[in-house]
This record gives structure tokens, C-alpha cells and sequence, in this order.
């Protein structure tokens, strides 16, 4: 099935946001992925336990794919997958980085590096978000009526996945906004323990990913969804590579631990099977 679309071009400013928020996030989850024992030496805040800085630094590795797809993509179709999430999970991170700002470290009794880092993350959070309003208006502002020689027909997603896709929506979105409003009563459905901060921290990441599957399902063309199918198996791997180090942190075999695979196992199945159409 086929519908009929135009290609907007992605202007070169929004590409080069897009490069560098990937190389910021692949710093980020290079600290948390192979160093997670050391983040009160190397990060802006000190994560325990080691299980949720994997997690964390999965969420960042596989989010830089995500911004590296859409940076190569040739139209806005595409990219703006990669961008709205971004925009969303970073706002959420400032404002979750200025409610717990006493939790990071600022004070002279730690480590330079991890001053430094903690430095650099409030820059980073303060202006990324900033930086993508503007640039997304120029890019929106820059839409021309396309061609007819550029218009051409967009295979659509199978009803069954655009189905998968909202519920895994419907669930990492209504649960991130809990742990974001309620962080001590949402985190008793978590499978190891968090603090408010880690709670708030991870409910940012689940919205925004939760963000990424919405708009897949929405858009609801296999070629443009390709930036989120990417990243949906790139975190679902990286996640089962954290739970092979960490994953005795886990209460096995409760409710929460049960869900979670679950979980990571709907989002495998969705990415591997939008990428797979993509190729075709």
C-alpha cells in the first residue's frame, strides 16, 4: 500500500545539530556503558547502581544512531524522527538536572574531572533544546512546494506494527511520566532499585523513546521510520548486553523484571521488523 508524499530537504544547520548531539551522547554513554563504576570520577552525577549507568549509557549509545540516521537522511520526513525526541528528552533532562541540581557534582570537594563534566552537562542541557526550536523553525520555514517530479508514492507500515508501535508508545510514555511525577511510587514497578534522581533521570529516557515510537506510528511510512527501527535494535542489544554484566541487580523472577524483558522484547520485534521493510 501506498500513499503520496514530498520530499523536504534537511537544511544543513539542523544536520550538523543532529552530528553533534550524536558525538555528545556517544561521550555520555562512553562513561556510563564501560566505565559505570567510576561515574563519581567521570560523570556529572555519581549512578548507582552500576546497573542503571549501563542502562543509561544504552540509552545514550543508541540514541547517538538515532541522531546519526537522521543526520543522513536526505529529507526532514526522516529527520524530524530523530529530533523531536531529542528536543523532548533533553528538556525533560534540564529540567529533572535543575530539581535535583544539589545530587550533582558542584562542589569543590569532588573530582575536576567530574566538575568539569558536570559543567559541560549544564551547558550541553541548557542550550541543545534552545538550539532545536530555532534550527527546527528555520528548517520548517524552509519548506518549499515540492515538484511534481519530487512527490512520489511512500510505502505505508502493516497495521499490525503500527498497532505494536503505539502500545509500546502507550507504555514507555504513561510510565515515564510517572516516574517523572511520582519517582519514589512509580519506582516500586522498577526491576532494581532508584533514587529520585535515577527514577527521574530514566522516566526522561522512557518518554522520550516513547516519544520516537508514537511518531513512527503516526508518520506511518517505512522508509522515513527507519532512524527509530535502528535505534529501537541498537538499545534492545545494548540493554541485553548490560543485563549479561549487571543483570543480578535484577529481582528475578518479579512482575518488574518479567515486564522489562517483555518490554525490550516488543521494542526488538518492532525495530527489527521496520528495519527490515525498510530495506525492501
Amino acid at each position: 500500500m501506498f500513499a503520496r508524499t514530498e520530499v523536504i530537504p534537511l537544511i544543513p544547520p539542523m544536520r550538523w545539530l543532529l552530528y553533534v548531539a550524536a558525538f555528545l551522547v556517544f561521550l555520555a554513554g562512553l562513561v556510563l556503558f564501560v566505565f559505570p563504576l567510576r561515574t563519581d570520577e567521570f560523570f556529572a552525577w555519581t549512578v548507582n547502581p552500576p546497573m542503571t549507568a549501563v542502562f543509561l549509557g544504552a540509552a545514550y549509545w543508541s540514541s547517538a544512531g538515532l541522531e546519526v540516521t537522521g543526520a543522513r537522511s536526505a529529507g526532514w520526513d526522516s529527520a524530524r524522527l530523530a529530533v523531536w525526541p531529542v528536543f523532548v528528552f533533553t528538556t525533560l533532562t534540564f529540567g529533572v538536572t535543575l530539581l535535583h541540581l544539589d545530587r550533582f557534582h558542584l562542589s569543590p570537594d569532588t573530582a575536576p574531572t567530574a566538575q568539569t563534566a558536570t559543567w559541560a552537562w549544564l551547558v550541553i542541557y541548557a542550550l541543545v533544546p534552545a538550539a532545536m526550536l530555532v534550527i527546527s523553525r528555520m528548517q520548517i520555514r524552509s519548506r518549499r512546494p515540492a515538484p511534481k517530479a519530487v512527490t512520489a508514492g511512500r510505502p505505508v507500515l502493516p497495521p499490525t506494527l503500527r498497532l505494536l508501535l503505539a502500545g509500546i508508545a502507550g507504555v514507555l510514555l504513561s510510565y515515564g511520566a510517572a516516574l517523572l511525577a511520582v519517582p519514589v511510587q512509580a519506582a516500586t514497578w522498577w526491576p532494581w532499585s532508584l533514587s529520585e534522581l535515577t527514577a527521574r533521570a530514566i522516566g526522561a529516557w522512557l518518554v522520550g523513546l516513547g516519544w520516537a515510537a508514537a511518531q513512527g506510528q503516526l508518520g506511518g511510512d517505512i522508509r522515513t521510520v527507519r532512524p527509530v527501527a535502528l535505534t529501537s535494535v541498537a538499545f534492545v542489544v545494548l540493554q541485553a548486553v548490560a543485563l549479561l554484566r549487571y543483570g543480578d541487580a535484577l529481582t528475578w523472577p518479579s512482575a518488574p523484571a518479567i515486564g522489562f524483558v517483555t518490554v525490550l522484547l516488543a521494542i526488538g520485534v518492532a525495530g527489527g521488523w521496520a528495519l527490515a521493510l525498510s530495506h525492501r
